[in-house]
């Protein structure tokens, strides 16, 4: 019993601390915005921002399909045919998309940042910054926090857009509903602000990869195992992070 609350407080004070950790350094990069180089920013949002397109195209694709086939031969048994597309809209646009696009950009874009400034950390390239006069939270953690703050909405919104067309030919080539009543259902329901709203999500799931990213990688410990457990737990962190901060935002926003 002893070494099991030993153990239990061990880890709970691990996890306080890689909050705090985290927390501190969001705080330093937010001062630093200012100072970001372009030129990083820019070939960040290529790296994670484009790189990430093709599988958020594909998540939302199919997650568009299977929510119109699940819920379109159900709706058409109780007549509300004209409802297919309103629904498919709201769950993409508010929760289901900025969700799968922070867990796609966590699993890709959260990693890549992880082995990469775990890898400069264990060959000392960040002490070597330091050495040169140079903040590694300028140099390396604001140009990638602002890529994929500036990219996941984008991803989000183009990730939208295929998947409520993905509902749409599953709707019409599956269950005989016509494009007319599923994209008319999505003019009379769906506002502006469904897909902003999931938009802002988005903008803070982006910060947290991020940052979450830079601090496991920049505190990983030296070797190649130490570089693999930091970027397993950047994606772990990050996922566990974006689901609990989607419940506070729904709550909050809608």
């Amino acid at each position: 019993m002893y070494a099991f609350l030993t153990d239990l407080g061990r880890t709970t004070l691990y996890i306080f601390a890689q909050i705090g950790a985290t927390v501190q350094l969001l705080v330093a990069a937010w001062r630093r915005v200012g100072q970001a180089s372009r030129r990083q920013t820019v070939e960040q949002m290529y790296l994670l921002g484009v790189g990430s397109f093709p599988i958020v195209a594909l998540t939302l694709l199919f997650t568009g399909m299977v929510m119109t086939l699940q819920i379109a031969s159900e709706l058409s048994r109780y007549g509300a045919e004209f409802s297919i597309g309103a629904i498919v809209s709201f769950a993409l646009g508010r929760e289901l998309g900025p969700v799968l696009c922070g867990v796609v950009l966590a699993g890709r874009g959260g990693a890549a940042i992880t082995a990469e400034l775990g890898t400069m950390k264990v060959t000392e390239q960040i002490d070597a910054l330091r050495c040169l006069a140079t903040d590694p939270v300028t140099y390396l953690v604001v140009p990638r926090m602002l890529a994929c703050m500036l990219m996941l909405p984008l991803l989000n919104v183009l990730g939208l857009v295929i998947g409520v067309f993905g509902g749409m030919l599953v709707c019409t080539l599956v269950n005989g509903i016509s494009a007319y009543t599923f994209w008319h259902s999505i003019e009379t329901f769906v506002g502006p602000s469904d897909v902003y709203l999931g938009m802002i999500k988005t903008i803070i799931f982006g910060m947290i990869v991020a940052v979450v990213g830079c601090q496991r990688g920049m505190t990983s410990r030296a070797g190649a195992a130490g570089v693999g457990k930091a970027t397993t737990q950047t994606v772990v962190y990050s996922i566990i992070m974006i689901f609990a901060v989607n419940y506070l935002l729904s709550e909050i926003l809608f």
